[in-house]
């Protein structure tokens, strides 16, 4: 399967305008913003969320803003996770759900290395929520609406390959802005989202504990152990969101 298409994220472009959670909202019909503290966070019907972070760097305080959504992985966890086959992985590269497929299990939300997919807690009929990366508009070359509508040119919609040389070549050409890293070009085998950031990306509430090799492949050897795979399965995914989230609380506390 090619790697499609990618969106690069400048974190030293972004205002915190929120334009791009608007037009996320309006383009897939979601319910009205969440107001207080969960505005800001990634929950059932808010897909992407811009997040403010001031931090110590070079001597003083800086702030800066992080747009948060699905990473959509090369190789997704929660596609391997998922035995209803309610997410796949599109030759065009976002990774989407498919709610009428899903039987409800959640294996997906312990299997994302990221802590993206949410739950519908409070429905009859709850499903799975996260960002589809406007799968409608990619597979026609288009942006995805985010994209579409960022004043600053803070997120930039072409294939992945593209855009991780545009996103080597900003590095090269002002090595003194860039933290010589673009975050998601190797994380759980890569995702199509990418970001560059004069902050180094653990102060910025980025997981960088995240295994640089696909983690379908450790999922995957437990979905054939059938048919004891329902305790096996849980156990395994229950470890790895434990591992993950103990390791981003301990960067976020070394950094605090």
């Amino acid at each position: 399967m090619g790697q499609g298409k990618a969106v690069l994220v400048d974190i030293t472009r972004c205002v915190g305008c929120e334009s791009c959670s608007v037009a996320c909202r309006l383009f897939n019909e979601l319910p009205p913003e969440k107001q207080g503290a969960q505005k800001h966070e990634l929950i059932a019907g808010q897909w992407t969320v811009i997040q403010s972070h001031t931090v110590n760097f070079k001597g003083g305080r800086v702030r800066r803003f992080v747009k948060n959504q699905c990473l959509h992985c090369l190789e997704p966890a929660c596609a391997s996770a998922c035995f209803a086959r309610a997410l796949q992985k599109t030759p065009e590269g976002p990774v989407v759900y498919n709610a009428s497929l899903c039987v409800g299990c959640r294996y997906c939300m312990l299997a994302c290395p990221f802590d993206i997919p949410k739950y519908e807690w409070n429905q009859v009929f709850p499903k799975i929520s996260k960002c589809q990366m406007c799968l409608s508009r990619v597979a026609k070359n288009e942006m995805p609406a985010c994209v579409s509508v960022c004043p600053t040119g803070a997120l930039t919609f072409g294939t992945r390959e593209d855009m991780l040389k545009e996103a080597h070549k900003r590095i090269a050409k002002s090595p003194d802005l860039y933290t010589n890293y673009v975050y998601g070009e190797k994380e759980a085998g890569g995702t199509s989202w990418l970001y560059l950031s004069d902050v180094p990306f653990q102060q910025l509430g980025f997981n960088t504990g995240v295994v640089k090799k696909p983690l379908p492949g450790y999922t995957e050897r437990v979905l054939r152990l059938t048919p004891g795979v329902a305790v096996g399965w849980g156990a395994l995914l229950t470890g790895m969101y434990l591992y993950n989230h103990r390791r981003s609380a301990v960067e976020k506390e070394e950094n605090s």
